[in-house]
């Protein structure tokens, strides 16, 4: 059949065809340009999302750094407040008068350590020496050479002894250990200030009893000598150990008794371990057992070990 539209006709039907294909046209159109519209605003929701969330983990780990400043600041204010307390800033070396107030056992960190002059060499070790106890280590230096504080910490004593350590600090750290700087030529520091790990606190000398230059450093804790060459390699200018446990009823000769060599601590010799080493490797090794090992070194048998960690061998 065969219709012929008068252009009126054709008019008016393109008119209606086009009435029922543009909502359809247009709805499709506005579909996509909702698409678009909502994908791009959840995009700049989530990137949005994201930076709040990156300045409150920047701003929470901002006012964790501050905390952690202000508890180091106020630990240094008063270093190691807990074990001696606050009437125990006097001029005397044992700053602790009552044995009792002396913790059974206590964990120092030493990890902090900084070796109080570059270049390293024992001219005297700790222990006894001409019948008389020698409380430190006397490290070889020349007049005029730096010294530095071995821990942050502040400074207890600060004083001339003409008959003993001459010009010579005392500083007590937030670990609990005091450490002693003598035969000084110069000082740099007052009685009362806090100091930083590596700081110059003075020069070397010869000064009070002393037969040449050289630093007379010791390490205390709670007014009991410790051999320096346990907790520390002054060679490497590291800790021995990451912590030193300190026991109050042990043997002296467990923190006492001392050698010349950083190496080789009385009856104890210090192994680095390396590479592959376990427990019971290092024990065969040194002809010991895994049980002992973990005796000496106040660990477990489970306890990991990396290289580049310090062993005490008996």
């Amino acid at each position: 059949m065969l219709v012929i539209f008068s252009s009126l006709g054709l008019k008016t039907a393109v008119a209606q065809e086009k009435s029922r294909i543009e909502p359809i046209e247009n709805k499709a159109i506005y579909s996509l340009t909702d698409t678009l519209k909502s994908g791009r605003l959840l995009a700049d929701k989530v990137e949005i999302l994201n930076l709040i969330r990156k300045e409150k983990e920047a701003r929470d780990e901002s006012i964790e750094e501050e905390i952690k400043a202000k508890e180091i600041e106020e630990n240094l204010e008063a270093p190691a407040e807990e074990i001696y307390g606050t009437c125990s800033w006097g001029q005397s070396i044992n700053p602790i008068y009552n044995p009792s107030l002396i913790p059974s056992s206590y964990d120092i960190d030493l990890t902090g350590f900084v070796a109080p002059i570059k270049f390293y060499r024992v001219n005297s070790k700790y222990g006894w020496r001409r019948r008389r106890m020698h409380h430190g280590v006397d490290l070889k230096l020349y007049t005029g050479e730096e010294v530095r504080a071995a821990f942050d910490g502040k400074v207890r004593i600060k004083r001339y002894n003409r008959r003993g350590y001459g010009y010579y600090y005392v500083i007590r750290h937030p670990n609990g250990l005091e450490t002693i700087y003598g035969h000084l030529s110069k000082q740099f520091v007052k009685a009362g200030e806090v100091v930083k790990a590596g700081q110059v606190i003075g020069l070397g000398g010869s000064t009070g009893r002393s037969s040449g230059p050289h630093l007379h450093f010791e390490a205390r804790f709670c007014g009991i000598p410790l051999n320096p060459q346990l907790l520390f390699d002054f060679a490497e200018g590291t800790p021995n150990m990451d912590t030193y446990t300190f026991h109050k009823y042990a043997k002296k000769s467990h923190y006492a008794k001392g050698s010349g060599k950083s190496n080789n601590v009385g009856h104890y010799t210090i192994y680095k371990v390396r590479r592959g080493d376990s427990l019971d490797k290092i024990a065969r090794r040194h002809h010991t057992t895994v049980a002992r090992l973990c005796q000496v070194n106040h660990m477990t048998k489970r306890s990991l070990i990396k290289p580049g960690d310090k062993l005490l061998i008996k």
